[in-house]
């Protein structure tokens, strides 16, 4: 085998063994479940592109904090924006966003 195909083997299983991966855990009983969620927000996905795709949120949480983090929520999950960017997309179990403590 050639040094070039060597190589661009190594980089392609490496490319695959470091891709993220996108899903949640839930445990039921004793039982651990992972469900992909490709289909949520991504980090880095602008916000624009956000609301492109799944239309205008139940609510807007006004940023917070420095550096300041916004939270959109949808049925079923909510995305954590910083500077317009997608941070995290947290799936919500009971389809009811979390609760800020009192």
């Amino acid at each position: 085998m050639t040094t070039l195909c060597r190589a661009l083997l190594t980089a392609l299983a490496l490319t695959f063994l470091t891709a993220p991966a996108f899903g949640y855990i839930t445990k039921e009983n004793d039982t651990l479940t992972v469900e992909d969620r490709t289909d949520l927000p991504q980090r880095g996905t602008p916000a624009s592109r956000v609301l492109q795709r799944f239309g205008e949120p139940m609510t807007r949480r006004a940023a917070v904090g420095d550096p300041p983090i916004s939270r959109w929520d949808y049925p079923g999950f909510s995305v954590y924006f910083e500077h317009g960017l997608a941070l995290h997309s947290v799936v919500i179990k009971n389809g009811e966003p979390p609760v800020r403590a009192k």
